[in-house]
């Protein structure tokens, strides 16, 4: 009986052995913490730089198949008018939710695809800045 009793005193773990895992789990977790928001940040520009890579894209292959005719708005490269086929199945949000933004190019000024960034409002900094195909690949087909 005394073999059982020892057995039983022992199954489990210690009040410190708990604390010395917590401790070592929160150390691990300030060190991983931090650099998730970096990595956070560099997805959602890799997302934006994507998406908008997409839709210009879709934009000259709309005016190449439309005699150099530029669309009007986003939703004529999903949903040509008259019908047929777009040439994106749908539009992208960018990482905020929010929708893309276009205008077609005029007086002089190129044609743009753009997001507002987090804030959804012109100018910002950081993740609340605005990013263009301009921008982000120096160009703007006229």
């Amino acid at each position: 009986m005394k073999l059982h009793s020892r057995v039983r005193r022992r199954a489990g773990f210690t009040i410190a052995e708990m604390m010395v895992v917590i401790v070592i789990i929160g150390l691990i977790a300030s060190l991983i913490v931090p650099n998730l928001g970096a990595f956070f940040g560099q997805a959602q520009g890799t997302k934006v730089k994507a998406d908008i890579k997409s839709i210009v894209d879709a934009i000259e292959t709309h005016r190449m198949v439309n005699a150099g005719k530029w669309p009007e708005s986003l939703e004529e490269v999903v949903n040509p008018p008259g019908g047929g086929k777009g040439f994106l199945k749908n539009l992208p949000k960018d990482p905020w939710g929010n929708v893309y933004q276009y205008e077609p190019p005029s007086s002089g000024s190129p044609m743009r695809v753009y997001t507002l960034g987090g804030d959804n409002a012109p100018g910002g900094e950081g993740e609340d800045a605005d990013l263009d195909n301009i921008t982000l690949f120096e160009t703007g087909d006229e």
